[in-house]
C-alpha cells in the first residue's frame, strides 16, 4: 500500500462484476479478486454476488480467519469514496390504521382495556374471599 491511493467511485468499482474482472469493497477499500476467484473457499458466486456493493457485512458475516484477512494485502488496488456508497436504510413498515371493524369509539376500547382486566382481578379476589370463608 504505497502513499498515493487511488480513489474510487463505487460505479467504476461495479463495472469489475464479472468472472474475468472482478472488485469488491471491503471496509472502504477496493481489492481486485479476480485471481483469487478459482481459489476461494466458498467459491466464486460468493465474490461475484457482492460485487457493486459496499461487501463489509457479507465478509464479517462469515468470520474469516486472520490469515483470510492478511492475504487480502495482496489484492489491494485502492480506496472507495465513501461518498457514492448509499448510506444504509433501514426498514419501517408503513403506519396501519387501527382495525376497529364495528366502528366502536375509540374511547370506549380504551376504557373496556382498562375496565375488563379490573373486573377479572375483583372476579378473582371475590372467589377466594369466598371460598376461604365457606372453607373456614
Amino acid at each position: 500500500m504505497g502513499g498515493d491511493r487511488k480513489i474510487f467511485t463505487l460505479a467504476e468499482v461495479a463495472a469489475h462484476n464479472s468472472p474475468k474482472d472482478c472488485w469488491l469493497v471491503i471496509e472502504n477499500k477496493v481489492y481486485d479478486v479476480t485471481k483469487f476467484l478459482e481459489d476461494h473457499p466458498g467459491g466464486d458466486e460468493v465474490l461475484l454476488s457482492a460485487t457493486g456493493k459496499d461487501a463489509t457485512d457479507d465478509f464479517e458475516d462469515v468470520g474469516h480467519s486472520t490469515s483470510a484477512r492478511a492475504m487480502m494485502d495482496e489484492f489491494y488496488v485502492g480506496d472507495i469514496d465513501s461518498s457514492t456508497i448509499p448510506s444504509k436504510t433501514t426498514y419501517t413498515p408503513p403506519k396501519q390504521p387501527h382495525y376497529n371493524q364495528d366502528k366502536t369509539p375509540e374511547f370506549i376500547i380504551k376504557l373496556l382495556q382498562f375496565l375488563v382486566p379490573l373486573l377479572i382481578l375483583g372476579l378473582a379476589v371475590g372467589v377466594r374471599f369466598y371460598t376461604k370463608s365457606a372453607s373456614a
